[in-house]
């Protein structure tokens, strides 16, 4: 179940990744990578996030996530990432991140080897994505020279001062390696910085929390331990979607009266008369709507645009009397309907609704449909007696079991 990775070693992580630390916080970003009581710390501030603790025993551990290349997060079917994982590893960070569907990745390093939980061929984690400027030497002195001319806004005039700012990146990892980080080594690479100009106070601040200046330590965090029992994954979120989706289309409605006569009811119908396709009255709106999002599909007669509407304007007109319509024929006993069909011709008028199902006339391409939060919102609004079997399965627990 578990399988070898291919790492740096845990302390050269470490000094690159209290470096960049270090260098950033200099010249006023102190919340990209830094350091403290519980690890060091990447956060791309869109999403994704990394962290690296260090333990006794030469052991370590690294994960995080990454917003649009964690595929392990969203796998089908569900990964778990803690399988056959140590007992040391901090077990109660770990769960709260799986619970939120945001880990990514979990390595950790024990007697000389980094490992992790096995997961299929072409499913990636992430790991290089977030992390990627400290996997490697040549990758954080790339950094480093971004840190000057992007973060540092700061334009290398040629090869010669590109050179320089290698140079100097070059010595200060040497130094961090070695422990033996100054001032010096941070003016010869920051001390060009004008705006933002380098605050040296604040970046061997950083440095020594990260263990880098002389007489200072990396923090080392206490091990963790694995709990009795904790919540394992056994449908995906979108496994959970389409069980929740298969039984709305197998579902009945239930025996309700029927809405009263509505204004609203009158101006949907008169705006889709006036759209009529073919100019006769006939025209088939076909919707799905909830307290937030409203969704509609071509029906047999779909509305057509009028020649003097802008782009777009039918469309929001039609989702704007739908909403209106569900909201007039709302019961504070029995709820509001999900699925709408309205057909005009000229001088008539069929409205289907369906409160407990999904019906047969709204397609289902397997990857999109109502949002579970949105329909436990409807069935909470509903009396206990007007919510179909289905409700239940909304429940987020559904997808978990215990492990």
């Amino acid at each position: 179940m578990l399988t070898d990775v291919d790492l740096p070693a845990p302390g050269l992580l470490w000094t690159r990744w209290a470096t960049l630390g270090a260098a950033l916080t200099g010249i006023g970003y102190p919340d990209v990578w830094y350091v403290d009581d519980r690890g060091a710390h990447h956060d791309d501030h869109g999403g994704g996030w990394a962290r690296l603790a260090l333990l006794d025993g030469a052991r370590a551990v690294l994960f995080g996530y990454d917003r649009d290349h964690s595929a392990t997060a969203s796998a089908e079917p569900p990964l778990d990432l803690l399988t056959g994982a140590p007992d040391w590893l901090p077990w109660a960070d770990l769960i709260a991140h799986a619970d939120d569907d945001r880990l990514g990745f979990v390595v950790w390093h024990a007697e000389g080897r980094w490992s992790r939980t096995r997961y299929p061929d072409g499913v990636r984690d992430g790991l290089v994505d977030i992390a990627g400027a400290v996997l490697s030497n040549e990758n954080t002195l790339r950094e480093l020279a971004e840190i000057v001319s992007e973060w540092g806004q700061y334009d290398l005039a040629g090869p010669d001062e590109r050179d320089e700012v290698r140079a100097a990146s070059e010595r200060l990892l040497i130094a961090a390696v070695r422990g033996e980080v100054s001032g010096g080594a941070f003016e010869r690479l920051l001390g060009r910085l004008t705006e933002p100009a380098l605050d040296l106070r604040a970046a061997l601040s950083a440095a020594a929390r990260g263990g880098i200046t002389a007489g200072t330590r990396p923090p080392r965090i206490a091990p963790g331990e694995r709990p009795p029992m904790r919540r394992v994954r056994r449908l995906s979120q979108a496994e959970h979607d389409r069980l929740v989706w298969r039984a709305l289309q197998d579902a009945g409605e239930l025996r309700r009266p029927s809405p009263p006569a509505t204004a609203e009811l009158d101006a949907l119908a008169d705006w889709m008369r006036d759209r009529s396709p073919a100019g006769d009255g006939r025209c088939t709106v076909l919707a799905y709507a909830d307290a937030t999002s409203v969704s509609t599909q071509t029906g047999p007669h779909p509305p057509a645009s009028r020649a003097d509407e802008a782009r777009y304007a039918a469309f929001h007109e039609l989702h704007e009397l739908v909403r209106a319509l569900r909201r007039a024929e709302a019961d504070p006993r029995y709820g509001r309907w999900l699925f709408l069909r309205v057909e005009t011709e000229a001088g008539g008028l069929r409205v289907e609704r369906c409160y407990d199902s999904w019906p047969d006339w709204w397609a289902d391409d397997g990857v999109s449909g109502p949002w579970r939060t949105n329909l436990q919102e409807e069935m909470d609004a509903r009396q206990p007696n007007w919510r179909p079997s289905w409700a239940a399965l909304l429940d987020p627990a559904v997808a978990y079991r215990a492990g």
